[in-house]
Formats: structure tokens, sequence, C-alpha cells
């Protein structure tokens, strides 16, 4: 009875002091550190790459204009010149292809997560609205804005 009663006292003091050895504390690991992505400077949404043509297509650059005639120039001019959006003259030179199509096309998530569409709302103190554009009318979009920069 002795040898039991020191037995599950050694048993008990084992538990409790850390003696079960299959259980190992965590406390001394360094966490893990969550992965953040670089910006690749292509912005965020479903826009990964674009294949730009040279020389422009000229019927792309027409609808462009047409859907910026409609969408963009109450906010956005053809020059530098700000107005409640910046102007688009230098955009091409500024930005990726598939920064400007995202932006175009996913403008929430943009400006909640991306650092250069946040210093563009800063900047403006106006989040863009979503014009519901489509990623072909988006395209459009783009070869019109090349087609403004080359005009100097």
């Amino acid at each position: 009875m002795k040898n039991f009663i020191v037995f599950s006292f050694l048993s008990i003091f084992l538990i409790a002091c850390g003696g079960d050895s299959s259980k190992k504390s965590t406390s001394a690991r360094p966490k893990a550190k969550k992965a953040i992505k670089a910006d690749d400077g292509k912005g965020v949404g479903e826009i990964k790459n674009v294949k730009l043509n040279n020389p422009l297509d000229e019927e792309m650059v027409k609808k462009g204009l047409a859907i910026y005639d409609t969408k963009c120039s109450a906010c956005h001019k053809k020059s530098a010149k700000r107005v409640v959006g910046p102007g688009f003259k230098g955009v091409t030179e500024r930005r990726k292809p598939e920064w400007t199509m995202n932006m175009i096309t996913n403008t929430g998530a943009m400006l909640d997560k991306d650092p250069e569409a946040q210093k563009l709302l800063e900047e403006c103190l106006t989040r863009m609205p979503n014009q519901n554009v489509s990623v072909e009318d988006a395209r459009a979009l783009l070869e019109f804005l090349y087609s403004n920069d080359a005009k100097g």
C-alpha cells in the first residue's frame, strides 16, 4: 500500500510538472509569419496578363473612345489635368496595362487593397464608382489610352 501511495504521488507530480513528454510546449517556437505577396504592379483582379497590340487596333481605339465619352469623361480628362479623378495623359507610362484594366473592372477591391490606387484615393478624395465595364470594354479603353498617349 505504501508503494502504491508513493507511485501515485510520483505520477501526479510528474504529470503536473510536465512530465508527459508527448506534449511539447509551443511557446518557445517562433510563430509562422503570414506570407505577404509582393506588389507586382498589376493590381488586384482577374487581369494577370495583357497582350498589347502593335500597331494599335483602330477599331478598339474607336470603341474605347466611345466608352470614355459615356463613362469616364465626366471625371477624367484626356489631358494631364485632374478634375475629379486624375487626367489620363501619360497613364500608360505610369501604370502597367494589367493595373489599368484591373482598376477599371475591379474598382472596389483595387481601392481597398492596391497601394497605388489608395494613393490616388488620398489625392483625389473621391472613390471611383464601379462603372460595370466588361473586360472586353476595359481592353478597348486601354487601347484608347495608348492612342491618347501616342498623340503627345
